[in-house]
């Protein structure tokens, strides 16, 4: 197995079999281009056998902490350890990084995922929930105030 972090559209298409559904052109570049954003993409016998995506998130009383955002192994290369490498491998960039911290959420009942974290050295924080706003992908008018989310306010 070798873990690469992804540099070239080309490669997320590659590995667009490890996603949720296809990798768009414009979105790959946009991720590529974001500063603190990384993908890294094990290949075995140069096939993309899986993937992790991480985005560095800074905050002004906590540092910078590395978030493991998606983690994926194809079916057919499972329960080889490639997906604890991949985390293990994200973990030392982010460290390299000037991470002090990485972390993930996981949904409870995701047997599977909390194995991985476990053996690559994570420990439960407590159970939270997650809420989430789905967003028109399309930027507001932010010359217009009536546009904006908060009246009154251009954004």
């Amino acid at each position: 197995m070798d873990i690469r972090r992804a540099l070239t559209t080309a490669e997320l298409r590659a590995a667009e079999g490890l996603f949720d559904g296809p990798a768009r052109e414009d979105w790959s570049a946009r991720f590529l281009a974001a500063p603190g954003h990384l993908m890294l993409v094990a290949y075995v016998d140069g096939v993309p056998a899986g993937m992790v995506s991480g985005v560095e998130m800074s905050h002004p009383d906590k540092g910078t902490e590395m978030c493991l955002y998606e983690l994926s192994v194809d079916e057919g290369y499972r329960r080889r350890g490639i997906g604890r490498s991949l985390t293990l491998a994200l973990a030392d960039e982010a460290r390299a990084r000037g991470c002090h911290g990485m972390w993930v959420g996981v949904d409870t009942d995701n047997e599977a995922a909390l194995a991985t974290y476990a053996s690559a050295g994570s420990r439960d924080e407590g159970v939270f929930t997650m809420r989430g706003w789905p967003l028109d992908p399309e930027p507001a008018d932010t010359t217009d105030p009536a546009a904006s989310p908060v009246p009154g306010t251009v954004l």
